[in-house]
């Protein structure tokens, strides 16, 4: 391990959230800052914003870098992808700007490292605490896609859509070979990971619905629509 890289890198997918980032950000940093996961480092990636998101973010200071892209707002996967491939640490914790999984909850995730490669934090499982829920709308919706995404893309993962998940740095390059910028690219990584052979293991997560969510009812079908896009781009070797 290289003692002057990064053991973890946090990155935040943003796009307007000058209110809600701050919060989030200084969160992050007491977290870290009070246990022994060495050194750290937080990426916001402000994807086209058109608000002070960037601004809000640089101004918490500390380990947090930010990476602007270009407006028009390209969909979360290009921020993540961004993000990821802009990482140093060790580990990678993919976290939502709304913290709507409280970070201490990486203290289980952390201890899976030696045995899988990924931890995906999970809604939908018997042990998992929902807070505050969507509406029924959007959990009927929800159940939906995970059927149908377990069934297409990734059987046996219940939740592929939760924010929180840790990537080992041998995944990175999955991130390099993601296709799809909207909603649907948890899963396509989850897919890939599964395809190059990476230990995959999903437990439950305590998790609180923002009302402020950027997911709206006609993303769900955006996405469905990505699942099959997965298996086009397989077709095509893209994923070679």
């Amino acid at each position: 391990m290289n003692s002057s890289r990064p053991v973890l890198s946090v990155v935040i997918p943003a796009y307007n959230e000058e209110q809600r980032l701050p919060p989030t950000l200084k969160a992050i940093l007491k977290y870290l800052q009070s246990q022994s996961y060495g050194l750290f480092e937080i990426i916001v990636v402000d994807d086209g914003s058109t608000d002070q998101t960037s601004q809000v973010a640089k101004a918490v200071g500390g380990e947090v870098k930010v990476i602007n892209l270009p407006k028009p707002n390209g969909g979360k996967g290009r921020a993540v992808k961004a993000g990821v491939l802009a990482s140093q640490g060790d580990w990678i914790l993919l976290c939502d700007s709304d913290l709507s999984t409280p970070i201490e909850t990486l203290e289980r995730f952390w201890k899976l490292r030696q045995d899988y490669d990924i931890v995906v934090g999970s809604r939908a499982l018997a042990d998992s605490v929902i807070v505050k829920r969507q509406n029924l709308i959007k959990v009927g919706l929800g159940k939906l896609g995970n059927q149908l995404v377990q069934w297409l893309a990734v059987p046996g993962v219940n939740d592929t859509q939760c924010g929180f998940k840790l990537y080992s740095r041998h995944c990175q390059f999955l991130f390099d070979k993601q296709r799809i910028f909207g909603w649907g690219f948890d899963f396509e990584v989850l897919y890939l990971a599964r395809k190059f052979g990476f230990r995959v293991i999903e437990i439950p997560v305590r998790w609180t619905n923002d009302q402020d969510s950027k997911v709206k009812p006609h993303h769900y079908f955006v996405t469905l629509f990505e699942i099959f896009l997965i298996h086009w781009n397989h077709l095509r070797g893209s994923y070679r």
